[in-house]
């Protein structure tokens, strides 16, 4: 009986490897829905093609704090992360990052367009962290 040969990291294997365009979808979604802070569920996500390279189109929502919390301490934005405008160029460059490194994709660029808000108010603990996020979906016109 032989045994297999030993695989060495890196090592070039016959056959192809293929990523469902599902797949892909679904971790984009995943990792939208983690830098906009709502559920993967509210995600959409399509792909193009730009010149050879995938071009990922999200639309989504994007949490925001209670804007009487925010009349009240204006520090609450920068705390949430900033404005919704700065937090969805982060979240950008975040995606293209995280699509790309988990799924070995090369994306062209990554184009949100945030459909709307879900206001999220998160009990903070003495420790600084969030032990209980309750989210309301809110709509920005």
């Amino acid at each position: 009986m032989s045994s297999p040969a030993p695989v060495v990291r890196g090592q070039a294997l016959s056959g192809h490897n293929r990523i469902s365009t599902q797949a892909l979808t679904s971790l984009a979604r995943v990792a939208a829905a983690q830098a906009l802070g709502v559920d993967a569920q509210d995600v959409r996500a399509d792909w193009t093609d730009d010149d050879g390279l995938l071009a990922l189109s999200l639309v989504a929502p994007i949490s925001i704090p209670p804007l009487q919390s925010v009349v009240l301490d204006p520090a609450r934005v920068q705390a949430a992360g900033g404005s919704i405008w700065d937090r969805t160029v982060r979240a950008k460059a975040s995606i293209l990052a995280t699509v790309s490194e988990l799924s070995g994709s090369r994306l062209s660029r990554v184009d949100i367009r945030i459909s709307g808000a879900r206001i999220s108010t998160a009990r903070i603990s003495t420790a600084g962290i969030s032990t209980a996020r309750i989210s309301t979906e809110g709509r920005v016109r």
